[in-house]
């Protein structure tokens, strides 16, 4: 009789190091903990360093579809970069030029007349019944008219100081990497292509532009927003009887909307409270217009928007906004809604129709 045939087993390929050894388990686990831990703390390090990167590349995919826009009409990029750089220093100088000294004379004014608004409200009956209860006035009061009140803020002559440097210098680095990304963008983005397999390589760019596109949209949707909110601002404040401080609000406003849905709150908030140093009546229209404001910017206005520059849902985008609000700030708020899109594009493009083909 036949004798069975033993059947070859399969070789192991455990590393040596690792297949009998409990000590050396524990001990490479150990090292890549230490490793993970080490490398965290220098991205945390150069945390600072990366968002202005990201916020540089960020300004810069927003302003390429203009330069692709002159590129289109057979200007070289090169020329087309210089032509989109002209207009804006040349809308930021006229700017500065017509409107920033209202603004900073308003903004001035509000400085100077915070004191006497808060004795306006400490003399008011409503307001003296919660100051009774809270104290709210008197704090207030005290902290704004004490001479302190910059040093408590700012850390005194020497921290404003080094706060202006770092403002100035980090907008100076943004602004000219942002030049540069802007410049050789086609460059970067061909080189990130050709990370990716050849036999992928046309569905990764396929992708990567699509990215990129509906990021500058969503630029362009942010500027109609904040533009949107600026003017309206402006209107309401000269017809409710703010008109001293109308072009400094408005400007403030419109900055604030940068930020999707938090700029809205905030805007409110701050422009309330300085209705009540006129009347409460005016006060309260004053907040529940921006109530009815924040809630048709929120839900119809900047979903209506992006839903045509980034392809998602209102929802989403509220979500985004706060999602990216809480983990990092403004920078978080303003990443959030392009990051949300590219991640939606990912699961429709790849994911889902990876799904679709098993």
């Amino acid at each position: 009789m036949d004798e069975p045939v033993a059947t070859p087993r399969e070789p192991d390929t455990t590393p040596v190091l690792l297949r009998h050894s409990p000590f050396n388990i524990g001990f490479f686990a150990a090292l890549g903990a230490l490793l993970a831990v080490f490398l965290s703390e220098q991205l945390l390090s150069i945390s600072s360093v990366l968002v202005l990167l990201v916020l540089a590349m960020f300004l810069a995919i927003g302003l390429n579809p203009t330069v692709e826009w002159f590129m289109a009409k057979g200007t070289r990029r090169g020329v087309a970069v210089v032509l989109v750089l002209f207009v804006v220093i040349s809308v930021m100088v006229l700017f500065g030029v017509a409107v920033a000294p209202v603004i900073s004379d308003q903004i001035t004014l509000i400085t100077q007349n915070s004191p006497g608004w808060l004795q306006d409200l400490e003399r008011n009956a409503t307001v003296q019944k919660l100051d009774e209860r809270f104290g709210v006035i008197e704090r207030a009061q005290d902290y704004v008219s004490n001479g302190d009140f910059g040093q408590r803020v700012f850390g005194g002559a020497l921290g404003v100081g080094l706060a202006v440097l770092s403002a100035v210098a980090n907008a100076f680095i943004v602004i000219v990497l942002m030049i540069y990304f802007l410049a050789s963008l086609p460059s970067i983005k061909e080189a990130g292509f050709r990370l990716a397999p050849a036999s992928k390589r046309a569905r990764v760019r396929d992708l990567g532009d699509r990215i990129i596109r509906s990021t500058g949209a969503y630029v362009s949707g942010a500027v109609l927003v904040s533009i949107f909110a600026g003017v309206s601002t402006l209107i309401f404040t000269f017809v409710v009887g703010l008109g001293d401080y109308a072009f400094a609000l408005a400007f403030i406003v419109g900055l604030l909307s940068l930020i999707p849905v938090v700029g809205a709150v905030v805007s409110g908030i701050i422009i309330t409270a300085l209705a009540l140093t006129i009347s409460p009546t005016i006060a309260i229209v004053t907040g529940i217009y921006y109530l009815l404001y924040q809630q048709i910017e929120s839900y119809v206005i900047l979903p209506r928007i992006m839903k045509r520059s980034v392809d998602i849902p209102g929802s989403v985008t509220v979500i985004a906004a706060l999602l990216g609000g809480s983990l990092m700030g403004i920078i978080g708020a303003l990443l959030a809604v392009p990051v949300a899109a590219a991640v939606l594009l990912l699961h429709r493009e790849v994911f889902l129709k990876r799904q679709d083909a098993r």
